[in-house]
């Protein structure tokens, strides 16, 4: 994921738990906070030591901001974003996961408006 696209400090990351709204799934929990001077979103991804091992965690984390990453264009900006992957998530493949988690972006109402052309 793209520096921009990071949300990396502590300091972000317990500004939009303190301050922001959620939203959850049974596989993730989404936290979100409004950042109007912002041009793009930012995204954390919190994985507890509950799901696994180093290797496990890790592999969750990447599968998570490379879906994110892919879909970028579809969530809204103008947001910092924090997921938290909670335990069904070790057992979950790559599209179920994808699913998932726009799930939770849509359930909170995130995702960005498509226009359709009416003919």
């Amino acid at each position: 994921m793209e520096k921009e696209y990071r949300l990396a400090k502590r300091e972000d990351f317990n500004k939009v738990y303190r301050y922001g709204k959620s939203m959850a799934n049974h596989q993730f929990v989404l936290y979100y906070l409004p950042q109007p001077k912002r041009e793009a979103f930012r995204l954390g991804v919190s994985v507890s030591k509950k799901l696994g091992n180093a290797v496990v965690r890790n592999r969750l984390r990447r599968m998570m901001k490379e879906i994110v990453r892919l879909g970028k264009d579809q969530i809204a900006p103008h947001y910092d974003y924090v997921l938290i992957a909670r335990k069904p998530v070790a057992d979950m493949d790559y599209h179920d996961m994808e699913k998932s988690l726009f799930h939770v972006i849509r359930k909170a109402s995130l995702l960005k408006r498509t226009e359709t052309v009416k003919k």
